[in-house]
């Protein structure tokens, strides 16, 4: 069967529906805003703003691919009369607390954010009257990590080490029980609502500032020509382009809107099997496309914990989506380095990639 995360088949999904977009400020989020202005959607993104004036969203806003609405979403009296004037046909909830190391630092935050802002979010979904597809997206974290070379799938237990992982693995049982309650699959037809989560592994792609994330510290310090400090160069992560799991996302989110009964449930999306490299190997590929640097061992055994070792199954994405990850690890690696190198035109280059991608 032919892969179907390309302009085409996307376009059929999207052109011509609203879509609102929860976290769209944020990296994962301002690359859907892109991708979904590219395929004729009208898009509301709802958001904090961002925290950092050097930002995809900042280098898009000037192209008013959507609308903006600077919000919390625990604020749910601002997100319910945003979201019911919209009517939206699809919703993409990204909002969240998104770092292992800040959610140390404030945890009840993290579970507040995470958790309770996607009950409010589901909350007000249940009074929207007409048909709405929701994707919920969590993280490759919210499994129970044994730290073993397993592949973790849709029904291992959940879990979470740290209050990050905890929230996100809470968001999932969230999501199971309005599913349960408000929008079981077996009475779509009088709720008129489909959801699903997904799971992915760790995200790399152009825009990208974040702290305590592995692709902005390396441009970072390759571009104030100082070492790369890396503090796990032995762990293992599904380290995947940002468009390989949006791709995804997109294409379940047709799927699960024209049949609700057989796309409905969580999936994973990662690179395949074969395809992990460790920290190290990543910080070394991209001093590679980058065309000079160095890096060295910055590992403290008192540092917050951070899994080590965490892979995904991705065979049910495979089997029931048909979709497949077009770009290993080292491309995914090129491709984000080479955004980060550009000095054209930021948007048009954003854009580019994503018609590149839809392409493969």
């Amino acid at each position: 069967m032919e892969n179907l995360v390309n302009q085409q088949q996307l376009a059929t999904y999207y052109k011509g529906k609203k879509v609102f977009v929860t976290g769209h400020t944020g990296f994962k989020g301002s690359w859907l805003m892109a991708w979904l202005y590219q395929l004729g959607a009208t898009v509301k993104g709802y958001a904090l703003a961002p925290e950092y004036d050097e930002c995809l969203f900042n280098f898009l806003e000037p192209l008013n691919i959507g609308e903006t609405i600077i919000a919390d979403i625990r604020n749910k009296e601002k997100m319910q009369y945003e979201i019911l004037s919209f009517q939206p046909d699809y919703i993409f909830h990204l909002a969240a607390q998104p770092l292992v190391r800040r959610s140390y630092k404030m945890p009840a935050e993290t579970f507040e954010v995470n958790a309770v802002g996607t009950a409010n979010l589901l909350e007000i979904v249940n009074l929207l009257e007409k048909k709405c597809t929701i994707v919920i997206i969590t993280t490759d974290k919210v499994y129970e990590n044994k730290e073993q070379d397993i592949l973790y799938n849709e029904t291992d237990a959940l879990g979470g080490y740290d209050p990050y992982s905890a929230s996100k693995a809470c968001t999932e049982i969230v999501v199971s029980s309005f599913r349960n309650s408000f929008f079981n699959v077996e009475k779509t037809g009088q709720h008129k609502k489909a959801i699903a989560s997904v799971r992915a592994g760790n995200v790399i792609g152009g825009g990208d500032y974040s702290d305590d994330r592995i692709i902005p510290d390396i441009v970072k310090a390759l571009k104030q020509h100082k070492p790369i400090e890396v503090r796990n160069p032995n762990s293992v992560r599904p380290w995947q382009h940002v468009l390989e799991p949006l791709g995804g996302y997109l294409l379940l989110g047709g799927l699960l809107n024209e049949d609700p009964l057989k796309y409905s449930g969580a999936y994973n999306f990662g690179p395949n099997p074969t395809d992990h490299l460790t920290v190290k190997e990543l910080v070394q590929l991209s001093i590679d496309t980058w065309g000079n640097g160095e890096w060295k061992d910055t590992s403290d055994k008192n540092q917050p914990h951070e899994a080590t070792l965490l892979k995904l199954d991705i065979s049910k994405a495979k089997k029931i989506l048909n979709w497949q990850p077009k770009l290993n690890a080292t491309a995914a690696i090129e491709w984000t380095i080479n955004w980060y190198k550009t000095t054209n035109d930021i948007p048009a280059f954003t854009f580019q990639q994503i018609n590149d991608y839809m392409n493969l």
